[in-house]
């Protein structure tokens, strides 16, 4: 009876894992939660994007930073023939210069619309291959923007590679930023990476 006991608290228990480890990799819950948590960081956070910006948005950071896969993302806006053209040196310079404008640019948008609600969209699909889009719309007082993430899985984890918000490509609009930058500059990477400021267009 015994042993009979501890093989189904056994299962149970592997049972449970596996569940919880399926909450871990399955995309949508993955960001829904993270979005969700954002919110409502913003909407208790508000007056303070006005008294002191930089607190407000390394709250905002705290929630993305770790879940965006800013080497590969570095990567793609420097192209391939200014990555091949640079140092490692000033791809690590350049991931980090990055890292700070994306997480500006994005926290920023995200000050200015007011009385925000996020809602994902979730598939009926539930198998997932490496690459997946996860879309989502943002509810404000007056508008409803779209938002998609795309999310690249990386063993149990997924990362963002890209984000698109209200029809606006950040992945696509930096590297045009990024090789028109470096264009003008005759293809000096530090002076390129120096003089990095992103500008993403968003309009409300």
């Amino acid at each position: 009876m015994l042993p009979r006991l501890k093989s189904y608290f056994l299962s149970i228990f592997v049972l449970a894992i596996s569940f919880d480890i399926f909450a871990e990799i399955n995309p949508h819950e993955f960001i829904d939660g993270k979005a969700q948590e954002m919110v409502n960081v913003l909407k208790e956070n508000n007056e303070l994007f006005y008294s002191d910006k930089d607190a407000y948005e390394n709250k905002i950071k705290v929630i993305f930073e770790p879940i965006i896969d800013f080497r590969r993302v570095s990567a793609l806006v420097m192209g391939k023939k200014y990555y091949v053209a640079s140092s490692k040196e000033q791809r690590t310079k350049f991931i980090q210069v990055f890292k700070d404008s994306l997480l500006d640019t994005y926290s920023e948008t995200l000050a200015q619309w007011q009385d925000q609600n996020i809602i994902t969209i979730f598939p009926e699909n539930d198998k997932y291959e490496k690459q997946v889009n996860v879309k989502q719309n943002l509810y404000t007082s007056s508008s409803v923007y779209p938002i998609k993430y795309t999310l690249r899985r990386d063993g149990d984890e997924w990362k963002i590679i890209n984000i698109v918000v209200n029809g606006v490509n950040l992945g696509l609009t930096f590297r045009n930023q990024f090789r028109a930058l470096a264009d003008s500059n005759n293809g000096d990477m530090d002076l390129t990476i120096a003089s990095w400021v992103s500008d993403a267009g968003f309009d409300e």
